[in-house]
C-alpha cells in the first residue's frame, strides 16, 4: 500500500460532509453456505424483510442516481426510502437534517467511495402490499418532504404514474459481532424470485474512522478467507436489473391443457353390442331343432305355396322372419283370385 504525502488526507477528503460510512462487500455464491455457517446465522435468529424498488422499465432513475423504495419488516415496521447518489453534501440545505431519518453516508466497497443522500419516512402497515398490487398508487408511499428532498438535492422530480413495482425480494439481515472485528457487522441475504441469492456483509464507522474502517474490514474478510467477488455488484442494481428486464420480456403463458369435457354422452356405459341373429347363434341347439320342426309343419299346413320347403324354413327361423312369411306365404288359390 503507498503512503506518504500523495496519501495524507486523500479519503478524508473522499468523505468530507458526510455523517458516517459503511463499508460493504458481497460474498461469492459459492461461499454463502459457509458464511452462514460459520457465523451461525439461520432464519431462526434473522430479522425478515421484504423489499420492492420503483422505477421505469428502462430504469431511467437508477440511470440518474436515484432510488425508491419500500421496505417491509415481518412484525415490525414499514418504511419507504428515497436515496441519491453521488451526492455533494453542500447541496442537501440544513433543514433536510431536522429528520431523523434523513442522512449522508458514505458507501464504500473496495472499488470506491461515494457519498449518498437518502431520507427514510414510515408508513402503515399494508400500504406497501396494495400499492404493489395495483389498488393503490405508487405516490401514495412518498411524503411531499421526500419528493422536495429529490428535488433539492437531485434536481428533479419523479412522475410516480411512470413507476413499476421491481420485487418483491426477500431479504434476510442479521447483526452480530466477532472476537476479530472491532465493529459490529450485518449479513444481509437477498432471494430473488428466479431463487438467485445475493450475499452482502457490512459494517458502520464514524466518518473520522473512514480510512481505518476501510483497510480493516477488507482485512478482516481475507482472513477469515472470504474470496473477493469478481462479480460484485451492488443489492440494488442485482435486483432491479433483473426484475425490470421480466418487465420488459415478461415470460410466455403456456395454453393450460383443456380438461376433456365430461358430456352426458361420455358418462352413459358403452352400449352392449347386440347379440348374434338368434336363428345363426342357436342352429343346433335343441331350442332351434324344436322351432323348426314347428316351422315344417307350419309349411306342411300351407297349400300352393310360392316359396320353397328350404326358404321357408330359414326365414321361419328367423324371429323377423316368421313375421314376415306369414306376408308373403300365399296359396296360389288367392293370389289368382
Amino acid at each position: 500500500m503507498e503512503r506518504g504525502t500523495a496519501t495524507q488526507g486523500k479519503v478524508a477528503r473522499a468523505v468530507a460532509g458526510a455523517d458516517a460510512i459503511e463499508i460493504k462487500a458481497t460474498i461469492p455464491d459459492h461461499q454463502v453456505s459457509g458464511a452462514l455457517a460459520r457465523f451461525g446465522l439461520t432464519q431462526t435468529n434473522d430479522e425478515e424483510r421484504y423489499i420492492y424498488f420503483f422505477d421505469t422499465p428502462g430504469l431511467e432513475l437508477m440511470r440518474a442516481g436515484i432510488i425508491a423504495r419500500a421496505r417491509r419488516v415481518v412484525g415490525g415496521d414499514h418504511d419507504s426510502t428515497v436515496k441519491f447518489r453521488p451526492v455533494d453534501p453542500a447541496s442537501a440545505d440544513r433543514k433536510w437534517h431536522k429528520y431523523k431519518e434523513f442522512k449522508i453516508e458514505v458507501d464504500a466497497s473496495e472499488a470506491a467511495l461515494v457519498r449518498a443522500a437518502s431520507f427514510t419516512m414510515p408508513m402503515a402497515k399494508g400500504l406497501i402490499k396494495r400499492v404493489a398490487s395495483g389498488t393503490k398508487p405508487v405516490a401514495a408511499l412518498f411524503t411531499q418532504a421526500q419528493e422536495a428532498f429529490l428535488g433539492t438535492v437531485a434536481g428533479r422530480g419523479i412522475e410516480f404514474e411512470r413507476l413499476a413495482a421491481l420485487g418483491p425480494l426477500k431479504a434476510q439481515r442479521w447483526q452480530f459481532e466477532d472476537p476479530a472485528s472491532p465493529w459490529p457487522i450485518t449479513a444481509e441475504l437477498w432471494t430473488r424470485a428466479d431463487g438467485a441469492r445475493l450475499m452482502e456483509v457490512s459494517i458502520k464507522a464514524p466518518i473520522v474512522q473512514a480510512a481505518v474502517a476501510v483497510g480493516g474490514f477488507m482485512a478482516f474478510l481475507a482472513e477469515v478467507g472470504a474470496e473477493r467477488d469478481e462479480n460484485e455488484q451492488t443489492k440494488t442494481r442485482w435486483a432491479v436489473e433483473y426484475y425490470a428486464a421480466k418487465l420488459k420480456h415478461p415470460p410466455s403463458r403456456k395454453t393450460p391443457a383443456r380438461k376433456t369435457e365430461i358430456t352426458e354422452t361420455a358418462r352413459r356405459p358403452a352400449r352392449k353390442p347386440s347379440p348374434p341373429h338368434l336363428g345363426a347363434a342357436r342352429r343346433g341347439s335343441g331350442w332351434a331343432r324344436s322351432r323348426r320342426r314347428r316351422c315344417d309343419a307350419n309349411f306342411g299346413g300351407l297349400k300352393n305355396a310360392q316359396i320353397s320347403r328350404g326358404d321357408f324354413l330359414d326365414r321361419c327361423c328367423s324371429p323377423d322372419g316368421v313375421r314376415q312369411e306369414g306376408r308373403q306365404a300365399r296359396p296360389r288359390a288367392d293370389a289368382g283370385g
